[in-house]
């Protein structure tokens, strides 16, 4: 009982000072929404990754010509190398035990022209392997076959991105196009599938018989390379020291010697983007940490004004019986109801706006329970921490010099 009417006489003494008792709210409600909304934006980042990655393909491998380094998540190459060629994709196929699908693959930017309108796309050659490999399924039409590789047919499957550009609402399945100067059948469209990890069009991308692209659009014989879905993830090791082996051998290439490949796993990528998503969440949560911070230091100002401001009341309740522990009970409550107060403000704006940033940034709905719960159980330490020493101070006041304070 008695704690319920300190708490309404808190809340009328802070509710006749507004303007105070906002000023030391803000720094809590910024802390704490602060805290939330990075937190589920780290989240969300993390896990729409992690779909990209799946959208790429899963148990991946990939085999890159030449030494190839990852910086900031992406694979980057010092410069181009041809170290790789169409019968390493077939060696790795037929001598590696824990690879299902391989395919070879070189890509391009070229012009694409349909009628009078035109567009710069990828043109990627490889086989008809990477469709389980990087699950791509097809609106319409189908893929080409090894037969079709085989036979350097002129034939491709696009992207919606290049219907949208070139064919302006017609359909592209059985239409010819123009590939720099080479003429090509549109024989499949694939389903859409958005941005990749690095925010590439998936769907800006005309496929091709490698074969097809390397004699008749790139003019060489060499790939840049070589995409290998192993059969579970358990076999990713395995297959990796396989593949190493195999190509070791086909380029002559001694122990210790530095290797004219790259084998990565896609889930390297992954972990260094989720690495570099926690880096970021942390270190922007330490700065809404440090609002918060601010925010007590707020709560601690407010109170110690407060004090000098109510010096008489302090005295005259004391001359009336009040005893110390009262006082002390009485600011600390003060402090405790600004500090709790700004921090259900927070949690309640945090999470609003996270659900605002989601909807606007097409990222996953991650509400970061733990993040709120702590940043609350934080304010409550707060209140007491910066409320502790003003309500002290406050229940140490001599009574007499009180009620003679100006």
């Amino acid at each position: 009982m008695k704690i319920a009417k300190n708490i309404l006489i808190s809340k009328k003494i802070l509710l006749e000072r507004k303007v105070r008792t906002i000023l030391s709210l803000s720094g809590i409600i910024v802390g704490v929404s602060a805290v939330i909304v990075m937190v589920a934006l780290g989240k969300g980042t993390e896990q729409k990754v992690a779909a990209q990655i799946t959208k790429m393909g899963s148990n991946l491998l990939l085999v890159n010509a030449g030494q190839v380094r990852i910086i900031a998540g992406r694979a980057r190459q010092a410069k181009i190398v041809t170290t790789l060629e169409l019968k390493d994709a077939a060696s790795i196929l037929e001598g590696a035990s824990g690879a299902q699908y391989v395919a070879p693959a070189q890509a391009k930017k070229m012009k694409a022209k349909y009628g009078n309108l035109s567009t710069n796309t990828s043109i990627i050659g490889t086989t008809s392997d990477i469709a389980p490999i990087q699950n791509h399924s097809l609106l319409k039409g189908r893929f080409f076959d090894e037969d079709e590789d085989k036979g350097l047919r002129r034939v491709a499957v696009i992207g919606k991105t290049v219907v949208k550009n070139i064919f302006a609402g017609r359909d592209p399945v059985g239409e010819t196009i123009r590939i720099g100067k080479v003429p090509f059948e549109v024989i499949g469209v694939f389903s859409p599938k958005g941005l990749d990890l690095y925010g590439a069009d998936q769907d800006d991308r005309i496929f091709v018989p490698v074969r097809t692209a390397l004699r008749r659009l790139f003019n060489m014989d060499y790939i840049n390379t070589i995409y290998v879905k192993v059969k579970n993830e358990k076999l990713m090791d395995t297959a990796a020291k396989e593949i190493d082996a195999i190509l070791c051998d086909r380029h002559h290439i001694k122990e210790g010697k530095e290797a004219d490949f790259t084998i990565f796993n896609q889930d390297a990528i992954l972990d260094v983007q989720k690495e570099s998503s926690k880096t970021f969440t942390l270190l922007i949560g330490s700065i809404a940490g440090l609002s918060l911070l601010v925010g007590g230091i707020g709560v601690l100002a407010v109170m110690l004004i407060s004090i000098r401001e109510r010096f008489k009341e302090i005295g005259i309740r004391r001359a009336v019986g009040a005893k110390r522990k009262d006082i002390l009970i009485q600011f600390l409550s003060e402090a405790l109801l600004l500090s709790i107060g700004g921090g259900m403000i927070g949690i309640v704006l945090g999470v609003a706006a996270s659900v605002l940033i989601a909807i606007f940034a097409k990222l996953p709905l991650i509400i970061p329970m733990g993040a709120a719960g702590a940043s609350f159980l934080a304010t409550v330490i707060i209140g007491v921490f910066f409320g502790v020493y003003p309500a002290r101070k406050a229940s140490l006041l001599d009574p007499i010099k009180a009620l003679q304070f100006e």
